[in-house]
């Protein structure tokens, strides 16, 4: 039998950096990976490989050398079974592998909804994380030419596009009013469904789908005002569900949503073992509530956490909750959101102040490269504190968005904003006299200054 101080179950990237993280910090005990698949996929660059990348092949993460760089042992494998009171996990394979402590990094599995008639046709296909998988749904897609893609999300808007590119006619669903409905307020939101009509993406939003139409293959879907639109294939970006079957068989305490529960060091309700990434339990870091976010940003910093405190608390060091920070592109527009929506927060009985501001990213306008560039702030009124954010530009979106959601995890307030001290340059930042989180924030400290 195999022992091992430390087993990581799941090789993506919450498995990759709990071992990493773990090694550097208790660097005289032994690591052990196990994951299904020799090949680990960038989660963020899978609909990539559908347009921009080509192929699969071009989008693999570098676990097995960070592995052996690091003295990490990697298994290709699969654990079936967890006995945590003898502390011992049997493989696939036969082998059993004793260890001390235990992280769950098992990831999430796409939706396929029972509710959708036709759903087991063939050519409907949803995103899994599972190169096999998606290396024949490339290839079945071949010469295919129309395609729906059900769910107006992160996922399906990205993979929309990368379909317009590779030469599909894509139809993007979303049964919300709205594409991106958990991200961006609407003003935001519909800019981003103007860009993705202008590639020639057709959306279409406040309507469902209501079933996939066809004998054994999908030849087209049924929307819920009765429309039937003709398809080849049809693509579920719906949403996932936390892969925690494993847990669950092993006794291991999972909440109502189906995650693994967990504390601020990434422990479970089982002595020594912990949970991170898409299988653990998540609450927002503004409201407090239980959240499904699943994002690599966020199973990294849960990673992070749990690597440092596997063998003593670094009292310090918590996850505090996640501020759900998103950024993606479409051509050379760059959009992100950090925090809550004005809507959420409305829901949640939050009352806001939020100031916009448009301009460009560069000074002066004229520079070559020159994007036009919205920022919005939400801050919760009765504090002034920054609890939200969105923007729309360049290539710079991801990085302004990083930045407000530090400001939301510092909790800083509309003021600090204000007084804020920036490095500009005409290539490469907005005007110091016009910094968009600075005027945003301003916009924002006026209306609390008249009582708004």
């Amino acid at each position: 039998m195999r022992a091992t101080d430390v087993l990581v179950i799941g090789g993506s990237a919450a498995g990759m950096v709990v071992a990493l993280t773990g090694k550097a910090n208790w660097h005289d005990k032994e690591f052990t990976l196990v994951k299904k698949q020799k090949d680990v996929m960038v989660p963020c660059g899978i609909p990539y490989v559908f347009g921009t990348l080509e192929s699969s092949d071009k989008n693999i993460m570098p676990v097995d050398s960070m592995m052996v760089k690091n003295n990490i042992a990697t298994i290709v494998d699969e654990v079936l079974e967890i006995n945590t009171r003898e502390k011992i996990a049997s493989l696939a394979s036969g082998e059993k592998i004793k260890f001390h402590k235990l992280v769950l990094a098992t990831g999430s599995n796409p939706i396929k909804p029972q509710w959708l008639k036709g759903s087991h046709l063939e050519n409907v296909f949803v995103i899994p994380k599972d190169k096999i998988y998606l290396d024949e749904m490339i290839s079945q897609l071949g010469k295919m030419k129309n395609i729906a893609v059900v769910g107006g999300g992160f996922i399906g808007v990205e993979f929309s596009d990368e379909l317009v590119k590779r030469g599909y006619n894509a139809t993007l669903i979303e049964k919300e009013p709205n594409i991106l409905p958990q991200a961006f307020d609407v003003e935001i939101s519909d800019k981003i469904s103007e860009l993705l009509n202008s590639r020639g993406i057709n959306v279409i939003t406040g309507i469902g789908i209501k079933k996939v139409v066809g004998v054994d293959k999908v030849q087209a879907v049924e929307l819920e005002d009765d429309r039937v639109l003709n398809m080849d294939a049809v693509v579920l970006a719906i949403g996932y569900r936390p892969d925690t079957s494993l847990a669950e068989k092993a006794g291991i305490y999972i909440d109502e949503d189906k995650f693994i529960a967990v504390d601020e060091y990434m422990r479970t309700h089982t002595q020594d073992v912990f949970a991170v990434g898409d299988c653990a339990q998540k609450r927002d870091f503004i409201t407090r509530k239980r959240v499904p976010t699943m994002l690599a940003s966020t199973a990294c910093a849960e990673a992070r956490i749990a690597g440092m405190n596997l063998f003593n608390l670094h009292v310090v060091k918590t996850f505090s909750g996640t501020i759900a920070i998103y950024s993606t592109a479409i051509g050379d527009t760059g959009f992100g959101t950090a925090g809550i929506t004005e809507s959420r927060a409305a829901q949640e009985g939050i009352s806001t102040v939020s100031g916009i501001f448009e301009g460009v990213n560069r000074h002066p306008a004229s520079l070559p490269g020159t994007h036009k560039q919205i920022v919005k702030l939400i801050a919760a009124k009765y504090s002034g504190v920054i609890i939200g954010g969105e923007v729309l530009g360049g290539s710079e979106a991801g990085e302004l968005t990083n930045v407000i959601g530090l400001a939301i995890q510092n909790r800083m307030s509309v003021n600090s904003l204000l007084i804020m001290q920036i490095g500009t340059h005409p290539y490469l930042t907005a005007s110091p006299a016009a910094y968009p989180l600075i005027k945003a924030a301003e916009s924002i400290s006026i209306k609390l200054n008249n009582k708004f």
